[in-house]
């Protein structure tokens, strides 16, 4: 089976590619000069050429900040582009697993958004985003896998943890946001999953299990590390303005593994001990 691996050159998609060729699977990863997702045509003739039988979409728009000063173009890549991807599986009869994202939901509910959760995006880039994932389930009613992450690190990329470890190396303070939640996820256990998911229509999500704040990886980070973790001063979101809002509650449930045959992925602070080796950062992982 020959898998088609979209926005190949980025952080899960790098993960992705090294996971499946792992499994044994005929894999070509393309990245956006290969492969431009919101050209049409361009879908058209990679798909002629290559034949894929599944297509993993890890393209995307993810400057939350920039998306909300030019949703367009944002729009372009996360919506137009899942939906040329979706119409040419649809020709050639190919399957799609789509990547997505918390930002599809509101971000202030009380509990962790379950799978049919109504979705009500607050953001430019999580308007965009939903309609992607609108454009596969529509397109693809039964062939199309939209996989919801968030809070993704992983070696090939910038991440949070990674910005944690290196002023983790400095001296002073550091302030944290402490008000936001959510499941830190390694890069190579959603890659993992990909590689072993059967198919599945619908909507699954793909972040670790548990949940913590910004604030409490950052103290994990430093503990790894061998620095000391009350370095990390817990701070608000109100202390630290961005320019887009960012969502209190993270979270999400992990039911619909049952249906697929899967367990949901491991706890968040099981998956980051088991990184660090990977994640190239010196320290610790007992």
């Amino acid at each position: 089976m020959t898998y088609l691996i979209t926005g190949a050159r980025g952080m899960l998609g790098r993960d992705v590619t090294a996971a499946l060729r792992a499994a044994g699977h005929d894999v070509v990863p393309l990245g956006r000069d290969a492969l431009d997702i919101t050209r049409p045509s361009a879908v058209r003739s990679a798909f002629a050429s290559l034949r894929p039988r599944t297509v993993v979409n890890c393209a995307a728009y993810t400057a939350v900040d920039a998306a909300e000063h030019d949703e367009p173009a944002a729009h372009r890549v996360n919506a137009d582009g899942p939906r040329h991807l979706a119409e040419t599986c649809a020709a050639t009869g190919a399957r799609l697993v789509h990547i997505s994202t918390d930002y599809v939901f509101a971000g202030d509910a009380d509990a962790p958004y379950a799978e049919n959760a109504p979705t009500h995006p607050r953001t430019a880039y999580g308007r965009t985003k939903l309609a992607g994932e609108q454009a596969v389930l529509e397109t693809l009613p039964e062939t199309g896998t939209v996989l919801r992450t968030a809070w993704l690190y992983g070696a090939h990329g910038p991440n949070f943890v990674a910005t944690m470890a290196g002023l983790a190396s400095g001296d002073g303070p550091v302030d944290v946001v402490a008000d936001q939640y959510g499941q830190p996820t390694w890069t190579a256990d959603v890659a993992a999953r990909i590689a072993s998911l059967p198919p599945f229509p619908g909507v699954l999500h793909a972040t670790c299990a548990g949940g913590t704040t910004w604030y409490g990886l950052a103290r994990e980070v430093f503990t790894l590390l061998g620095a000391d973790p009350d370095r990390v001063r817990p701070v608000t979101t109100v202390d630290i303005p961005r320019p887009t809002p960012r969502p209190a509650n993270s979270t999400l449930a992990h039911a619909r593994w049952a249906a697929v045959g899967l367990p949901p992925l491991r706890h968040w602070r099981e998956a980051l001990h088991a990184a660090w080796p990977a994640l190239g950062l010196p320290g610790r992982t007992a």
